[in-house]
């Protein structure tokens, strides 16, 4: 059977691109622990693995230049609105997902796999500009040049599945699935109950209403 590399952060969008990837691959998760506030999202992340039949690993990195709300003590994370008019809010972590396809490149890489697999869109999102489309299709082009894989014609798919998806419709798959929602974590906060009112889990709210569902965790 294939390989896939599945980045994992414990949210309902990367839970359901494994569940996805996990029809047509082996998969291995790839768990970011980066500093961030809600480290909860590891936990929930180890155990969306092992419910989905995954191993996985958690890969700890620094970014001690922080320059994000999600990262940085002294930076509150906005609450109570929706970014619109395509301003990028506090909680963008610069580059991250460049950071972390990189990585994941390298582990589908060395491991053997044919596929990356990332659970970004570009609908309901927060106008980050490493969730786009745009940016998926020149970063592929980037990983087919700067990999031995690329060079000898075996190019690494990095596969966005819901990128084109609203919230919605990703609860609606999710469903389908059997994604273990209430292992999921959206907020941006760190505490032991979500808080309701940041932007993620605003967009969740929405989501799971529209979906006419109710969402586990809440």
């Amino acid at each position: 059977m294939k390989k896939a590399i599945v980045l994992l952060s414990g949210g309902m969008d990367s839970a359901v691109t494994l569940y996805i990837a996990k029809k047509d691959y082996e998969c291995h998760a790839l768990i970011f622990d980066y500093g961030q506030k809600a480290a909860k999202e590891i936990t929930c992340a180890r155990k969306i693995a092992g419910k989905a039949g995954c191993g996985y690993r958690v890969l700890e990195i620094s970014l001690p230049w922080q320059g994000s709300a999600l990262l940085d003590g002294t930076k509150a994370v906005p609450r109570g609105s929706i970014s619109s008019g395509g301003v990028i809010p506090e909680t963008y972590v610069p580059a991250r997902n460049i950071i972390f396809l990189g990585f994941g490149i390298s582990f589908a890489e060395a491991a053997g796999a044919e596929a990356v697999f990332i659970g970004a869109h570009q609908l309901d999102f927060s106008n980050y500009p490493d969730c786009r489309d745009e940016f998926f299709t020149s970063f592929r082009e980037t990983a087919r040049y700067g990999t031995r894989s690329g060079s000898e014609g075996h190019e690494i798919a990095i596969v966005t599945p819901i990128i084109d998806k609203t919230k919605k419709e990703i609860v609606d798959i999710g469903s389908r699935l059997g994604v273990p929602f209430e292992d999921t974590w959206s907020c941006y906060q760190g505490g032991r109950e979500p808080c309701g009112s940041c932007e993620s889990c605003l967009f969740r709210i929405q989501a799971f209403k529209d979906a006419g569902m109710k969402d586990p965790t809440q």
